[in-house]
């Protein structure tokens, strides 16, 4: 059984646990004490992932790291989500590297900052990200008025890295995605409608942890 090292805070955990769910594989969670600092620690970048990120895929004798890397890895040896043929790989790797560049990295900073950081954020810092990842996700939502996926009418590893933020709660960001981006709203709602769909809070591991109130 493969091992996937994650806590619950993170989308980029988030995305390769929904790609094992909806493969129908099997998982053990490995908690991370990402905010005890154990990402940070020398005996994690020695041990476990050198360059001190998650998720960590721990898959035979391979370890992976890289939410990316990993769903590339799963797609290839499962058969399933990668895209068909030689133009969608294309594009499937084209929307990853745009998702991990600007989808998901300022959402995602933007988020840890509103709610998980503890100290209060800089509101120029905030403004900066606001607009940076309302700009990812308005070239996403009209993509996506003429897709019903990422690429293509089926779902692959490009759905699953670009919606890694996208299910957790609005009070998590103070952002409702759904309502503000309709098209993003409704693809979202046919991943979730993809059998073996889980909440991030119910699939990994680690408590919930309420937001910070500013």
């Amino acid at each position: 059984m493969v091992k996937l090292h994650a806590f619950a805070q993170s989308g980029n955990c988030y995305k390769v646990a929904l790609m094992l769910d909806l493969l129908g594989q099997p998982w053990e969670p490995v908690l991370i004490d990402f905010f005890g600092g154990q990402t940070r620690s020398v005996q994690y970048r020695e041990s476990v992932n050198e360059l001190g990120e998650a998720p960590v895929l721990d898959d035979g004798v391979l370890r992976l790291t890289q939410s990316g890397v990993i769903l590339t890895h799963l797609a290839r040896k499962h058969g399933r989500f990668g895209g068909e043929g030689e133009a969608q790989q294309r594009e499937v790797l084209r929307w990853l590297l745009y998702d991990n560049h600007k989808f998901t990295s300022y959402f995602a900073t933007y988020r840890f900052l509103y709610s998980l950081a503890e100290a209060a954020p800089d509101p120029a810092v905030m403004n900066f990200l606001r607009q940076r990842f309302e700009t990812a996700f308005g070239v996403a939502d009209r993509h996506l008025q003429q897709s019903d996926f990422v690429v293509g009418d089926a779902p692959t590893i490009a759905d699953f890295s670009m919606c890694g933020y996208l299910f957790y709660p609005v009070e998590e960001s103070g952002c409702d995605v759904r309502a503000r981006y309709p098209a993003i709203g409704k693809w979202l709602e046919r991943i979730q409608a993809l059998h073996g769909w889980r909440d991030p809070y119910d699939c990994l591991p680690g408590e919930r942890i309420p937001p910070r109130k500013r």
